[in-house]
């Protein structure tokens, strides 16, 4: 955003639900810097809320959910994603204080497309394929009926975020990645030239920087009009040509011990972020440079 746009947020109000989580923390660490009001209520706050004197709901950014551990929490997966949506929604609404809500689900719901050819992208509008007799898809199909929640019940102020996979660094708490740059950087510090991963080099994921998410999500919560957003980088990086960069660039090699062959996974697009909200991700291996060099968080 430039600086007018900064100057913008002064004095607006945001709600961030789930702010105690890896992007909701930030969030709301960038918003309280541009000089929005921010309000993170906690994730057992009483209901119905009690906003602190002269707080309005204003923005909600709709950050609960779960991500690893869905399958071992099936019901708590269903309340964050879905049932606390519809209270806070029908609340804000009620009170006539929501001014737009941006729900976080994510561009997993594109993987059972498969291949879309090398010309082919999952846009926005992609019918999303959701089996219920798959474990896999509780997440899915939770994911899909908040945003349906949103379409229909949000009065037009409702939008989904669909993100891909958000990085900052090896400082992450979970993640393959963070976990693999912490290998590269322990290795290179005990000055050994290679490490072993449980992966295959056939995996492929889009990597989005949590800097870059948190700057799309306030672009439309603010100025967006559309129902659906890809938040991605566009690009797949697969864990072969991760392999070689750290081999090229940090001389330390990586050995996959797996060679499982994942279906392939469709590539994500960002067209409508990127023209309609003049967004542009930076790309990960052009990331990782600083991040390794400075050796973030290790």
């Amino acid at each position: 955003m430039s600086q007018a746009d900064h100057h913008f947020l002064q004095g607006q109000h945001f709600t961030v639900v789930g702010a105690a989580g890896f992007v909701g923390r930030r969030l709301c660490a960038t918003l309280q810097a541009r000089g929005a009001q921010v309000w993170a209520p906690e994730r057992h706050a009483p209901w119905p809320w009690q906003p602190p004197p002269g707080h309005v709901l204003g923005h909600v950014m709709y950050c609960a959910g779960l991500t690893a551990d869905y399958l071992a929490r099936p019901f708590d997966t269903v309340q964050a994603h879905v049932s606390h949506l519809a209270q806070v929604l029908q609340y804000g609404l009620a009170r006539g204080t929501l001014q737009s809500l941006v729900y976080l689900s994510s561009t997993r719901l594109y993987d059972g497309l498969g291949d879309l050819g090398s010309e082919g992208v999952a846009g926005e509008g992609a019918v999303l394929p959701m089996d219920p007799a798959n474990p896999r898809h509780l997440y899915d199909l939770s994911k899909g009926l908040g945003e349906s929640l949103c379409h229909v019940a949000g009065q037009g102020r409702a939008r989904v975020a669909r993100l891909a996979c958000v990085y900052e660094g090896p400082q992450d708490a979970d993640g393959f990645l963070p976990t693999l740059l912490r290998q590269v950087l322990q290795a290179r510090a005990a000055g050994a030239g290679q490490i072993t991963v449980q992966s295959s080099p056939h995996f492929t994921r889009d990597y989005v920087h949590l800097d870059d998410v948190v700057d799309a999500l306030i672009r439309i919560s603010v100025q967006g009009q559309a129902p659906v957003y890809n938040v991605a980088s566009g690009v797949n990086v697969s864990n072969a040509e991760l392999f070689d960069y750290l081999k090229q660039r940090w001389g330390c090699a990586v050995q996959p011990l797996l060679d499982t062959r994942p279906a392939p996974t469709p590539r994500v697009s960002i067209e409508r972020l990127r023209t309609e909200l003049q967004w542009q991700p930076r790309m990960l291996l052009a990331a990782l440079d600083p991040l390794l060099a400075t050796g973030q968080g290790a």
